[in-house]
C-alpha cells in the first residue's frame, strides 16, 4: 500500500500497460482484503474498497454486484491463499528441525504480508448468523480444520491446538497490538513467545493503529 492508500497489485504489472478485467478483479480482490480487515463487513463500503484500489465504486458494484458478493470473495481468496500456502508448505521435505508443523506455522506468519487476509476470515468467523455469509464462513472453517486432519494427519488435538495458535496471531493482527511492543513487558513477551525466529520482520509488517488499512 503507497502513501495514498491504494493497495499495490501482489504481482507486478507493467507501466503503462491496461490492466485486463481479470487483473482488475485481482486489483480489488487485494484492496478488498486490506479494507474487510480494517473495517469488518459492516464498516466496509465498497467507496472504501474501491478508492483503496485505485478504480470507481461502479467498476466494483459492476465486477461483483454488491458489497454482500464481494465480501464472499474476498473470503473465498483468502481461504485459498491460506491453503495454497499450507499445501505448498507441507510439499516440503523435512530438513532436520524444520518439521511440516514448522512450514505450515511459517507459511501463516509469512501470509501477515497480505494486509488485511487473516482480519477477513476473523471478521467472517463472527458472522454466522448471517443468512449468506454464515455457511460461506463455516465452510471455510471446516476446510481448514480436514487440511489438518485430513492431509496434514494431525489428531484432533493436535489440529486444536494449531487453529488456536492460529486465531491468537489474528487477534493480536486486529488488536494493532504490535503498538505496545517494547513499551508492555506482557505484550513484549507475548510476541516473543509467537514469533521467536521472525520477530524484526513481522515487528515490520504488522498494521499499526494509525494505518488506514
Amino acid at each position: 500500500m503507497d502513501d495514498s492508500g491504494v493497495v499495490a497489485l501482489d504481482d507486478a504489472i507493467e507501466p503503462g500497460r491496461r490492466l485486463s478485467s481479470d487483473e482488475r478483479r485481482r486489483q480489488i480482490l487485494v484492496a478488498a482484503l486490506a479494507v474487510f480487515g480494517a473495517r469488518g463487513y459492516e464498516g466496509a463500503t465498497t467507496d472504501e474498497v474501491a478508492r483503496a484500489a485505485g478504480v470507481s465504486q461502479p467498476y466494483v458494484v459492476r465486477l461483483f454486484g454488491s458489497k454482500e458478493n464481494l465480501f464472499l470473495a474476498a473470503i473465498g481468496d483468502a481461504l485459498d491463499r491460506l491453503l495454497v500456502a499450507f499445501r505448498a508448505a507441507l510439499a516440503e521435505p523435512d530438513d532436520g528441525e524444520l518439521t511440516a508443523g514448522k512450514r505450515i506455522g511459517q507459511a501463516y506468519v509469512d501470509l501477515i504480508e497480505v494486509r488485511g487476509l487473516h482480519q477477513t476470515l476473523a471478521h467472517a468467523y463472527l458472522l454466522g448468523s448471517h443468512p449468506v455469509i454464515g455457511p460461506a464462513a463455516r465452510r471455510g472453517f471446516a476446510q481448514v480444520w480436514r487440511f489438518f486432519r485430513d492431509e496434514m494427519g494431525l489428531d484432533a488435538d493436535e489440529a486444536r491446538t494449531f487453529m488456536a495458535e492460529g486465531m491468537l496471531i489474528s487477534t493480536m493482527i486486529g488488536l494493532r497490538i504490535v503498538d505496545d511492543y517494547g513499551s508492555d513487558p506482557q505484550i513484549t513477551e507475548l510476541f516473543r513467545s509467537c514469533f521467536p525466529s521472525e520477530l524484526p520482520h513481522v515487528l515490520d509488517v504488522l498494521p499499526r493503529s494509525s494505518d488506514r488499512w
